[in-house]
């Protein structure tokens, strides 16, 4: 069948280029031909729905075939038609011409996606829309819409007017401003407001618009927990029964189910994706622990703990969904306490939970936030607008395979997809979420839609400066990636001292959270980025002042001039220098003489920051201790440099 272009793609119009060949994803096959065509009118351009397409297996891939007469796409849906027409918009740039060629491609990934949180700082219908253009530039097919967490409620729910009346409002413009004031809500018509929702004519918008650009855009009401707004606003909905808000719903009380199910069929109305997001990542669960209702939930329906408590809210919610023909989609702790039946899981704490729920029939999406969570530094931080932490450079999120080779092909047919996420604590305006998202989401989406075989850095690292360009001449927001500073330059080299490949005993363990390397992190000469995730620097937590205390064996008694030990300080996660180091030697590792004791006042400080604590003498030893305490926090600490 033929059909011209204007009858088939409304949202055509808002695609736009500057670049010869196709930017972002890569096509699957490209070969050139000789000549080009010269576009003087649409009816040059054919869209040709077909019931197969040689080597093409997803409904979203496509053909194209372009000669000096004329070019057609070929597909199977007309979604395929679309990806054919972004593919011959980003060929033809602003020449009105398009070399000679035939493309055959097709997304490796069924969802590919971004999610946008505007909770904790609200975006609007105009600020949603603009990145669902970027989106459909980049062949990206879901928008996960973060809209309801602690900071605001972001949505309209007519029968409950009071989410948009008092929880979507707040005392302190910036997520920081509120939460260090102590999370006060207020109504709307306080001169104090500060917050927004989205309309249900607004949400109608954003998903017309999004369809026509065959994006799916996936809404998210929290539950369990991260509820702080609603039991606020309705404190018979958690257990304390206080208007302070308790993060989590009361599990035990019916009224929550209740609740939770008008909100969803408001929801269910304004979104006709198969998915709806239901989060359930974080709960405390502690509250349960307390509360007679959640405590006779429990006993009712032979529940042996909190976990299975809250497996029990899931599984009730995912068969009210199935029951309204919609699919439950969840962050993966939605698999305490045993995962429901027909659950979607969403992987961030690495890459461990959507590997377990590939292997236990379901389908996964991969989003692990050392790889996917855009909130964090891009870039040095002391050059970058204030982040939650991280050091996440475009390189590394480039590098990241969501289907690892150990994977088994019935396994790895359950991960589906890839997200990148945008948690916007630390972004408060429009203009800086663009910034953190761009160029970051080029390499997500050609992850989404590339073989990992066919990846290939530098040759994406010069179309995503030529997109990034592009995309800042039309309003983008989108950091210099060509002018990006790398990563700490202590971490480029490797480094040569006394301690380097000697044993190290820990008279405390470090914390199994952050191992980095174990044993040998501290004497490797290998030394850490911009930030702990990097897996480098090795982390510190236990009960009393002191936090880490090792000892690093010469295996023969040395002349000794210098001790050094770097620590990292990054206060929104907890991570602290610590108050005091100190240096001690020993010939025989029982007995040890202090050299010194470095003493430091924990204080705030805005952004990740670095300290060294190090000595400089004349001593002989064998063994070199290290002890270092704390009254605030967790510590990482880098390699211990002897000389």
């Amino acid at each position: 069948m033929r059909i011209y272009l204007l009858s088939l793609v409304v949202g055509i119009t808002a695609l736009y280029c500057s670049a010869i060949n196709p930017v972002i994803p890569k096509p699957l096959n490209y070969t050139a031909a000789s000549g080009e065509l010269v576009l003087k009118t649409i009816a040059d351009v054919y869209l040709n729905l077909v019931d197969t397409l040689p080597g093409i297996s997803s409904p979203e891939g496509y053909m194209l075939k372009v000669t000096p007469d004329s070019a057609a796409v070929y597909a199977k849906s007309q979604a395929g038609l679309y990806y054919g027409l972004v593919t011959l918009k980003e060929m033809e740039g602003d020449r009105n011409r398009i070399p000679a060629c035939t493309i055959t491609d097709e997304p490796r990934f069924s969802y590919r996606g971004m999610m946008l949180d505007i909770s904790r700082h609200f975006r609007d219908k105009e600020f949603i829309k603009k990145q669902i253009d970027a989106m459909a530039r980049l062949k990206l097919n879901t928008l996960h819409l973060h809209l309801t967490d602690a900071a605001g409620w972001r949505i309209q729910i007519d029968k409950y007017p009071e989410l948009t009346g008092f929880a979507a409002w707040r005392k302190g413009a910036t997520w920081k401003e509120w939460n260090e004031s102590g999370n006060n809500y207020c109504h709307e018509s306080d001169t104090a407001a500060q917050g927004g929702y989205l309309t249900k004519a607004d949400i109608k918008e954003i998903v017309e618009y999004a369809a026509e650009r065959y994006i799916t855009v996936v809404p998210e009401i929290e539950m369990p927990s991260h509820s702080e707004e609603v039991t606020a606003t309705y404190p018979n909905l958690s257990c304390n029964h206080n208007r302070g808000g308790q993060s989590d719903f009361c599990v035990g009380n019916e009224e929550t189910f209740e609740f939770l199910q008008n909100v969803l069929d408001e929801v269910i109305e304004l979104f006709p994706g198969k998915y709806i997001h239901i989060g359930g990542d974080e709960a405390s669960k502690q509250a349960w622990k307390e509360c007679e209702l959640c405590r006779k939930r429990m006993k009712d329906n032979s529940l042996e703990n909190v976990d299975q408590l809250q497996s029990y809210l899931i599984g009730r919610i995912e068969k009210y969904l199935n029951s309204k023909g919609k699919k439950l989609l969840g962050w993966d702790e939605i698999m305490e306490g045993g995962l429901t039946p027909d659950a979607t899981v969403m992987s961030w704490r690495g890459t461990q939970g959507g590997i377990a729920a590939a292997k236990s029939g379901h389908d996964a999406i991969m989003s692990p936030g050392a790889y996917c969570y855009l909130d964090g530094y891009q870039d040095a931080p002391y050059s970058q607008p204030e982040a939650i932490g991280g050091y996440l450079p475009l390189q590394k999120v480039y590098a990241y395979n969501p289907v690892p080779d150990s994977v088994s092909s019935d396994i790895a047919g359950h991960i589906i997809g890839i997200q990148g996420n945008l948690w916007c604590e630390y972004i408060p305006t429009a203009d800086h979420a663009e910034y953190m998202l761009y160029p970051r989401m080029f390499a997500i989406a050609e992850t989404a839609w590339t073989p990992d075989s066919l990846k290939n850095y530098p040759d994406f690292r010069l179309r995503a400066e030529n997109l990034a360009a592009d995309m800042k001449s039309k309003g983008y927001n989108v950091f210099d990636i060509k002018h990006e500073i790398g990563n700490k330059p202590e971490a480029l080299r490797p480094e040569k001292h006394l301690a380097l490949g000697k044993p190290v005993k820990y008279h405390i363990p470090w914390w199994n959270r952050y191992p980095a390397a174990g044993k040998s992190t501290l004497t490797d000469g290998i030394r850490g980025g911009w930030n702990y995730n990097d897996n480098l620097w090795q982390g510190f937590l236990s009960k009393g002042d002191n936090r880490m205390d090792v000892t690093v064996d010469l295996e023969s008694i040395q002349p000794v001039k210098f001790i050094g030990i770097e620590f990292m300080q990054l206060i929104g996660p907890g991570v602290w220098f610590p108050s005091s180091v100190q240096f001690l030697i020993s010939d025989n590792g029982v007995d040890f003489t202090p050299l010194t004791t470095i003493e430091h006042e924990q204080k705030p400080t805005e952004g990740v920051s670095f300290k060294e604590y190090a000595w400089k003498g004349i001593a002989k030893a064998r063994y070199i201790r290290v002890i270092a305490k704390a009254k605030e926090g967790c510590q990482f600490a880098d390699e211990i440099i002897i000389r």
